[in-house]
């Protein structure tokens, strides 16, 4: 929506009016966001150079006691046994989805962060990928490009689609939000941990990642170089995979990328007893990105 010459968002926030009034969506970022660097800055390839470490508000701080149980952790699973228990008993989410009981002895299931991921990892463009995109939008200030659909401007039938899909009441309730940032953050603290099987070592910045795709309409492209080499306004949220061969049966081009580390919101070795390991994907918060693009 608009008011006078100020463009707002579908929850009445004022976008980046330094972008011209008339510029794709994929060219816009909130003023605000809940993290230590401007979504501004965050979406930026500058910041993809030489990233900053990223703290979602005080989320840490007011789980102090989880964190300091999942640094004493000897291993991996101990950690992610810890982080699940500690979801179970603040939120009522239970990792086989059993929901909890209530007063009258009947189950509840709550929204959680289980069943976005399993609902992402499905169909990133229904509600759950909604949701999640909402999130990425509300902590991080970075806008979604494509839902469905191409989303280039706010008065649009995409946008508002996505922002009905968003407040979904099947998945937006439970203190969702709150969920997924101690999402972040445990995923986070398991990279600074440093497993000796894990895809990092602890002192890495970046990681390198794959994926696949059929043409570039999910995609702003920024800059072309040359043939193998782009610059592209990723979606606030995207899939990559750690592995070149998966990514290509998602797509003929596959793009490569050097993604910072802070960026990184779920991997599949955070959750070893969770079904999620199937395509090695990454969810990965977008921007600008500079990727090698090949053919299979």
């Amino acid at each position: 929506m608009t008011d006078g010459d100020v463009m707002r968002d579908s929850s009445g926030r004022a976008a980046d009016s330094d972008s011209p009034p008339d510029s794709p969506l994929a060219l816009r970022a909130h003023r605000t966001n809940l993290v230590n660097v401007p979504a501004a800055v965050l979406c930026s390839e500058a910041y993809n150079d030489e990233p900053r470490r990223l703290r979602i508000g005080a989320t840490r701080s007011e789980h102090a006691a989880l964190f300091e149980a999942l640094d004493e952790s000897p291993d991996a699973l101990t950690a992610s046994d810890i982080f699940q228990r500690h979801m179970a008993e603040v939120f009522g989410v239970n990792p086989d989805f059993s929901g909890t009981e209530g007063p009258d002895g009947k189950r509840r299931f709550r929204a959680s962060y289980l069943r976005l991921l399993k609902g992402w990892m499905f169909d990133s463009n229904r509600a759950e990928g909604a949701v999640l995109k909402g999130w990425v939008e509300s902590r991080f200030g970075l806008l979604p490009t494509y839902h469905g659909e191409p989303i280039r401007r706010f008065a649009s039938d995409a946008w508002t689609a996505y922002g009905e899909q968003k407040q979904s009441t099947r998945f937006h309730n439970n203190n969702i939000h709150l969920q997924l940032d101690l999402l972040y953050e445990f995923c986070q603290w398991t990279i600074r941990r440093g497993w000796p099987d894990a895809p990092m070592p602890n002192w890495a910045s970046h990681i390198r990642l794959y994926r696949g795709v059929n043409d570039f309409e999910e995609h702003h492209i920024v800059a072309r170089p040359d043939k193998r080499t782009a610059v592209l306004r990723l979606n606030n949220l995207c899939s990559f995979s750690i592995n070149r061969d998966i990514a290509g049966q998602f797509g003929d081009y596959i793009l490569d990328a050097w993604v910072p580390l802070p960026k990184v919101i779920f991997f599949r070795d955070i959750l070893p007893r969770y079904p999620f390991q199937g395509e090695g994907e990454y969810l990965v918060i977008g921007g600008d990105y500079r990727v090698g693009v090949s053919l299979l």
